[in-house]
């Protein structure tokens, strides 16, 4: 039986480890949650992520800069690499298909591994790009997969402005599709310029977002099947 203390501690330790770049904790931490029988899950989600949403209001504060970035990144992908096989899988009730992946001339890919692992646990079934990936393969990958969503990453204010090529594109080509931005330079604001879906904050923000946009575009869906009948 996991105490709501030492659960508590573990959890503080793995957040930390990441803030602290410290890739061993990050480990011994993550093989102790296990040990003891926590959910891994809440591990990822509420250590090592809590962790490096820190790391992200630190960089944006100008606190951490590049370099600590890529070593808290470390420690974060120390853990996840004990911890992520013994993920199981969420049952949210909705299923849908994401096509993700951080924009060109952008090599910065931390968040969007994060927001890209949440799809995975929730079940989505997920295409990742990569970073630095030419404006048109999104449209391209879209209309392959007929994604229900496609998700759009960049950390950088002058990768950001590809954004908007790529959602006028999309919205031209399947004006039902859903697009969602993220990363540190991206803000509410610049998403309902653009004419974004939604705007993720963070990987929590992210998977909230993009159920409710897919439960939003299969009822348009049903609907539409509905009036064809």
């Amino acid at each position: 039986m996991v105490t709501g203390e030492k659960k508590q501690e573990i959890l503080e330790r793995l957040k930390n480890a990441v803030i602290q770049y410290d890739e061993d904790t990050a480990k011994d931490a993550s093989k102790e949650a296990l040990d003891i029988g926590m959910d891994p899950n809440d591990a990822i989600f509420n250590g090592l992520v809590s962790g490096m949403e820190e790391v992200g209001r630190l960089f944006e504060a100008q606190e951490y800069f590049v370099p600590e970035l890529l070593m808290c990144a470390d420690a974060l992908y120390a853990g996840l690499d004990i911890l992520k096989p013994h993920v199981k899988k969420m049952d949210l009730g909705v299923r849908g298909s994401v096509v993700i992946g951080t924009v060109e001339g952008d090599v910065h890919d931390i968040g969007k591994n994060i927001v890209k692992m949440m799809f995975d646990v929730a079940g989505f079934t997920v295409y990742d790009l990569g970073r630095d990936v030419p404006l048109d393969k999104f449209v391209e990958e879209q209309m392959k997969t007929d994604s229900d969503l496609v998700c759009l990453s960049a950390m950088m204010t002058t990768t950001m402005v590809g954004m908007k090529k790529v959602i006028e594109e999309l919205k031209t080509k399947n004006p039902n599709v859903k697009i969602m931005i993220g990363g540190a330079p991206v803000s509410q604001d610049i998403a309902e310029k653009w004419g974004a879906d939604g705007y993720a904050k963070d990987a929590n923000n992210a998977l909230k977002d993009a159920i409710n946009m897919i439960s939003s575009l299969k009822k348009l869906k049903e609907e539409a099947e509905a009036r064809k009948s």
